[in-house]
């Protein structure tokens, strides 16, 4: 499994040290449930990070990177020139909330195998949660998946200190943010006939979570 390599930032890119972090981890369980090529669509690509890191070692997939903040897009571009993946498209900007996302993907059939989305909904309003179920209803193909990553509040499970105190924070910074319950988010998938798949316990208290079309 590769490392992301940080000692130098490349120029025009931002850098996550938690992406840094987690992305190694992250691709070894995709490694476990991706098909072994596809078209993946990644929704809040940020820093631009995880994809370029995935692009490069996944390379018989097409990453499509996308974000709500145009600002990132030299960011994406720049990891990904970084790591030298070639099987990326240009970024684009997706804001989930909208019943329609871009108009070039509804113009030219796409329908994903994949929809990544990490860190996203803890930092969003509820609205973003629907949003992201809804499009992925959308978009996957019949046999598609949605795959998320971050902390979630769960029934019957003990909260850890760290994600108390972080929720704590992102309720600070905005009442509408906040570590999202699982039942609430599997539920809202539901609506969307996405079920849940595969619960994947990952390190630091997080969860990846893989969901299927009914």
């Amino acid at each position: 499994m590769a490392a992301m390599e940080t000692l130098t930032t490349p120029t025009g890119a931002q850098h996550s040290a938690a992406a840094q972090r987690n992305g190694p981890l992250i691709l070894q369980a995709l490694r476990q449930v991706l098909p072994a090529s596809g078209l993946a669509l990644e929704i809040a690509s940020g820093t631009g990070q995880h994809i370029a890191l995935f692009a490069s070692e996944l390379p018989q997939w097409t990453w499509q990177p996308s974000d709500y903040v145009p600002n990132n897009f030299g960011s994406i571009q720049a990891w990904c020139e970084h790591y030298r993946a070639t099987n990326v498209k240009a970024p684009i900007q997706i804001n989930v909330k909208h019943t329609v996302w871009p108009v070039e993907m509804i113009q030219a059939g796409l329908q994903f195998d994949v929809i990544y989305c990490a860190n996203m909904l803890h930092i969003a309003d509820w609205d973003c949660c629907a949003g992201l179920m809804h499009g992925a209803a959308r978009y996957l193909k019949s046999t598609g998946l949605l795959i998320t990553y971050g902390p979630y509040l769960e029934r019957d499970v003990t909260t850890s200190l760290g994600n108390l105190e972080f929720d704590k924070q992102l309720k600070a910074s905005n009442p509408a943010w906040g570590i999202r319950h699982l039942d609430e988010v599997v539920s809202m998938a539901e609506r969307c006939s996405l079920r849940l798949v595969q619960r994947c316990q990952m390190p630091a208290n997080n969860l990846m979570l893989v969901f299927g079309k009914e």
